[in-house]
């Protein structure tokens, strides 16, 4: 499992649309963070990085599928998939080993993020003056939210031998989960349901992450997400 774990991640940097990708997510939240007005840190004038946590996931929902929908479809395309089949690992096993490489790729791309805390930390006034709690937690939700994304992009990529269609549904997919749920909601009137749906939606479990407060109830809702994702990727590899 070990060697198709590696086999994956350097599959991903052993093209240049590896490297595109980490840089235009990089680039993307820096101007987001640093350069636009209307979300600019520097403009903003306090020393937070609400900027930063919020708009992340809605580049995460086009960035993680990008990442995943090679992982299962090619491979499929390819012809490679059936030696893969008859390999001594099992479906499973195969499955986690695509999740891991996919979730240590999102990692590679959000960690140098943290480089924010510290630039922001120095600027405040007086310096330290930042919320590290409300910092961690919300850098701790937004790697769940690239994790859960990644499963996603798993089974998304387990249902189709094309890439294109592949990323098309990843993206469906995370973002109903992460905004439609909640847009659902508030078009909804105030029920037992409505609160049910919120409750059930990747932002709400986000947003409390967010306050700097690890709550096992989160940990465990999207633990719980990623297993039946993988865990329906890893049927259909056997039905197929």
């Amino acid at each position: 499992m070990g060697s198709l774990l590696k086999k994956e991640i350097n599959s991903f940097f052993n093209q240049l649309t590896g490297y595109l990708i980490v840089i235009i997510f990089l680039i993307s939240i820096g101007l987001i963070v640093w350069v636009f007005p209307d979300t600019s840190v520097l403009e903003y004038g306090y020393a937070d990085l609400d900027p930063l946590f919020t708009y992340t996931p809605f580049v995460f929902v086009f960035l993680v599928p990008a990442i995943t929908m090679k992982m299962i479809a090619e491979e499929k395309k390819t012809g490679t998939w059936e030696l893969l089949m008859t390999s001594p690992i099992n479906p499973f096993q195969i499955v986690l080993a695509k999740y891991l490489a996919a979730v240590l790729l999102v990692l590679i791309a959000v960690l140098p993020t943290l480089i924010y805390h510290f630039s922001i930390s120095q600027l405040g006034s007086p310096v330290g003056n930042i919320d590290s709690a409300g910092f961690f937690g919300s850098f701790i939700g937004l790697v769940f939210i690239g994790a859960v994304f990644s499963a996603i992009g798993i089974f998304s990529s387990a249902l189709t031998d094309n890439q294109i269609v592949a990323f098309v549904i990843g993206v469906f997919l995370s973002f109903f989960l992460y905004f439609g749920l909640t847009a659902v909601t508030d078009l909804m009137a105030l029920s037992q349901f409505s609160l049910w749906l919120e409750n059930v939606s990747l932002s709400y479990h986000y947003r409390s992450l967010s306050r700097g407060v690890i709550v096992s109830s989160n940990l465990l809702y999207f633990f719980a997400l990623i297993t039946v994702l993988l865990g329906a990727t890893a049927l259909i590899i056997r039905r197929k």
